[in-house]
């Protein structure tokens, strides 16, 4: 079998704002043949993007390849000038991002952009590339192979998008090629998609792969070897089968357990079925675009919902990408105001708009986005991001602020010393925790939780479920959450709602093992990746997507 990766004790290193110096990939060795997919697995921070990028010979703004060596094809990345590495890269190695939006130009129609690498190392004629371009859009299953290349990025969804961008990394023929997290963003229906299709079109081209994830299971449903690591360093590698089996090392073993979040720790709510609801939406819509004669938005996004949650209880609010979760979060939140509908928050309506709601209304509701990133002001420091609603809401200031600032951290189980730092010297856990210690500050009796945990790998998603549960056992909260991850959901609440094209169409209460009657709904529950490796070879969705039909 032929080896088209080498990597023999490749050591990274980064150097410090101080100016020290820190190996942060510490003597990896691995091998990865001739249609063989390796996936790297670990948590945010364990080095697996790092490695991976080493095999393009890329590093990262303030690292560098201080050791070993990286041979691609017989060719060691590490040695050669970086002009020869441009000429290998989208010829014989190629990367597939995890953002495939990030990584196309709006601007630009998706074949210009598809057929370009060819053009940079003179491989074809443009008509060539084209042809070429069509047969890979067949190939991974898009829709109109034909045209869909004459579209822009944001005309197509974000699992065409991410087959597009896994098309623009095939065509220059590599032998080898990089997944990052490529079906993070995605939810579960698209992401069976988009696995099938890289799956089938790899194994077709014996190419070598590297697969850098953090979820065990869409690992064990396109790898054949898994190397697991952790802070720099391999702590073993196996087969599949001997990982999800047989796992030899304790983080290996953590890395597992994490990937089932304990839904037996979920708080048992004190009141009865004859409590008023705390949250009751009645025939709510809501939607984007400017007003139609019928006062409604030119996009209805969320049509006619109605729910309620309880005092001390948990309601999940789950359905793939575009059936209007998130925008039924803003709309309770008031950000995007409803056109349709009532809500009542305590017994008392709430405005549909946060603007008109009063400073004890918006206190008493809070909602979390999913990316940190952008839902923290990058110029102020953890205490100043804090420090605002406490001031806001309760009028803090002081001396009486700075406690409640460490008290938040305490809650939040982040050390008092993050205080003066940044949001960009956090981790992705870190910034989500500071992100729900700002919503705690308000003292809300409901958080809105949106995705909060899907850019998370999945030993930190597990940690932060296990935090939210455990100040909702101290603090008396209620939580609605909007998400396309099942086990979080099945984790954490009481009631899920399953929403399909603007419209809640079942209610399912985990704790009654119920299961679902809906068609959308079993091809949702169904979606969901296994800890089995032959679990998308044999997963048949057509009888409930024909029923969508």
């Amino acid at each position: 079998m032929t080896n088209l990766v080498e990597i023999r004790d490749l050591r990274v290193e980064a150097t410090t704002d101080s100016g020290r110096r820190v190996e942060i990939l510490k003597g990896i060795t691995l091998d990865v043949a001739a249609g063989e997919t390796v996936a790297f697995i670990g948590e945010s921070g364990s080095g697996k993007t790092t490695a991976a990028m080493t095999l393009l010979g890329y590093a990262r703004p303030g690292c560098r390849i201080c050791g070993g060596s990286v041979r691609v094809d017989g060719r060691d990345m590490v040695a050669l000038s970086e002009k020869e590495r441009a000429t290998l890269r989208g010829t014989t190695v190629a990367y597939v991002p995890q953002s495939a939006a990030a990584a196309f130009n709006p601007a630009a129609t998706i074949m210009d952009q598809v057929i370009e690498v060819t053009q940079i190392h003179k491989l074809m004629p443009v008509e060539e590339a084209r042809h070429r371009a069509v047969a890979l859009f067949r190939a991974l299953s898009l829709p109109n192979p034909d045209s869909i290349g004459d579209r822009y990025p944001h005309q197509v969804s974000g699992g065409q998008l991410q087959r597009l961008a896994a098309a623009m990394a095939l065509i220059g023929d590599p032998k080898v090629v990089i997944f990052d997290e490529p079906t993070t963003a995605l939810d579960v229906t698209t992401q069976v998609e988009v696995l099938r299709a890289f799956k089938d079109v790899t194994a077709k081209r014996r190419i070598a792969c590297v697969y850098v994830s953090h979820d065990l299971a869409v690992v064990a449903q396109i790898a054949d070897r898994i190397m697991v690591l952790r802070h720099g360093e391999v702590q073993e590698i196996g087969s599949v089968d001997d990982i999800l089996h047989r796992p030899a090392h304790p983080y290996t073993k953590e890395l597992l357990h994490a990937f089932h979040p304990d839904g037996g720790g979920r708080v048992v709510p004190t009141t009865t079925s004859h409590t008023e609801p705390l949250l009751d939406i009645s025939m709510l819509s809501a939607g984007y675009g400017p007003p139609q004669p019928n006062g409604k938005p030119l996009v209805l996004a969320v049509k006619e919902v109605s729910l309620q949650v309880k005092p001390g209880t948990n309601l999940g609010i789950i359905g793939e990408s575009g059936c209007g979760k998130s925008t039924l979060a803003r709309a309770i939140a008031g950000i995007l105001p409803a056109c349709d509908g009532t809500i009542q928050f305590n017994g008392r309506d709430l405005w549909q708009s946060a603007r008109q709601r009063s400073r004890e209304q918006l206190r008493d509701l809070q909602i979390v986005f999913q990316h940190a990133d952008t839902a923290l002001n990058p110029a102020k420091s953890i205490e100043e991001i804090l420090g605002r609603p406490l001031t806001f809401y309760h009028g803090l200031r002081g001396k009486a602020r700075d406690a409640r600032i460490d008290a938040l951290l305490d809650m939040v189980r982040l050390p008092r010393a993050l205080r003066h730092r940044r949001p960009a010297e956090l981790s992705g856990g870190q910034k989500q925790r500071v992100n729900f210690a700002r919503a705690l500050a308000a003292e809300p009796k409901l958080i809105l939780c949106d995705e909060i945990t899907s850019a998370l790998d999945t030993v930190v998603a597990a940690a932060i479920i296990d935090l939210l549960k455990e100040l909702q056992r101290e603090l008396g909260l209620s939580y609605v959450f909007i998400s396309h991850d099942l086990s979080v959901i099945e984790a954490i609440c009481d009631e899920i709602v399953v929403m399909y094209r603007g419209q809640t169409v079942e209610t399912i209460i985990p704790a009654e093992r119920q299961e679902p009657q809906h068609p959308y709904s079993r091809l949702l529950f169904s979606s969901v990746p296994k800890l089995d490796p032959t679990w998308l070879d044999t997963l048949d969705l057509d009888a409930d997507r024909m029923r969508l039909a």
